[in-house]
């Protein structure tokens, strides 16, 4: 049994709502009917009559309801002390963040607040795979810092009352593929084109979500070969000449210096994207405050990504 099973069943015996409850979870429907399913399955008893619309809340279920409510507190409770509990101890600073990020982004401005005589110490909180799995990780207070891309079309679903952030950069992802002979790209974005190989991210990741809308409105004869949640994933196979995929500026600077790699489509294919750390309003333990202080004391806000540009400023 897991903890998300839990939570799932009480979001929707709230909603009585797949569809608000997928919204709500940050999953797709079908992952959400199947966790419940699992959950069902664990108990040996159905929890939701499907048969009406809205969803009811069965017998079982509702007796099963003031127990999972418990064990959710419980376990989250439990969890925030023992964090508490060792984080001041140790004073160390919890981040969730987008892969690229924290090989592209953090180790150079870590590095510039360093600089300036700010030393702290950081830690990756346990990473999870899906976009809304690491913003979970600041709603629930498993994370100190939440350092991600921003775009319009990628709701957090983050409460601008509970949480603030700091904008610390900007940055693209550009549709990248292989040169041929020419120097022009092999997998280029053609409408007239019959078919394009495509290198997707599917629907769980930031830039996965962040395409959906810009490919929907500018419809292409993309054909998925590959999908992979991770840009490093998806850049390997552009290296291999296997797609088109949008990879992240500071990802592939030096292969489309080198020309390894090509941009694929004119700055309309771009999807532009802030980079943003959030963070718990209100009074925080004494290291986050100092790390919150640190942020102001260096200039961090710049035009472009760290890597293409703080780098050879520092």
């Amino acid at each position: 049994m897991e903890l998300k099973w839990l939570e799932d069943f009480l979001s929707l015996a709230a909603t009585q709502s797949f569809s608000r409850s997928a919204h709500e979870r940050h999953v797709t429907q079908s992952a959400l009917s199947r966790r419940i399913r699992q959950l069902e399955n664990w108990l040996c008893v159905p929890l939701f009559d499907r048969s009406t619309y809205p969803v009811r809340v069965t017998a079982e279920g509702k007796a099963f309801l003031p127990k999972a409510t418990e064990l959710v507190g419980l376990v989250h409770s439990a969890r925030r002390d023992i964090r508490h509990q060792h984080a001041v101890t140790a004073e160390v600073l919890t981040f969730a963040t987008l892969n690229t990020l924290a090989l592209t982004f953090f180790p150079d401005w870590i590095r510039r607040l360093e600089g300036r005589g700010h030393l702290f110490k950081t830690h990756f909180g346990e990473q999870r795979s899906s976009f809304a799995g690491k913003v979970s990780m600041l709603l629930d207070g498993e994370s100190d810092f939440f350092l991600t891309y921003a775009h319009p079309n990628v709701p957090t679903h983050i409460d601008p009352e509970r949480f603030s952030y700091r904008c610390l950069g900007t940055e693209a992802a550009i549709p990248v593929s292989v040169p041929d002979a020419n120097g022009n790209a092999v997998h280029a974005l053609c409408p007239s084109a019959p078919a394009i190989a495509y290198l997707s991210y599917g629907t769980g990741s930031f830039f996965g979500r962040g395409l959906v809308k810009l490919l929907a409105e500018r419809p292409l004869p993309l054909t998925t070969v590959y999908e992979n949640a991770m840009s490093a994933g998806l850049k390997a196979m552009a290296l291999a000449g296997c797609g088109v995929g949008w990879i992240p500026e500071s990802l592939v600077g030096e292969e489309l210096k080198s020309g390894q790699l090509v941009v694929a489509g004119d700055a309309s294919w771009h999807l532009p994207t802030e980079i943003r750390l959030y963070r718990a309003s209100g009074r925080c333990r004494p290291a986050v405050e100092r790390f919150w202080a640190a942020i102001d004391d260096v200039d961090q806000r710049v035009e472009n990504h760290p890597s293409l540009s703080i780098a050879g400023a520092a």
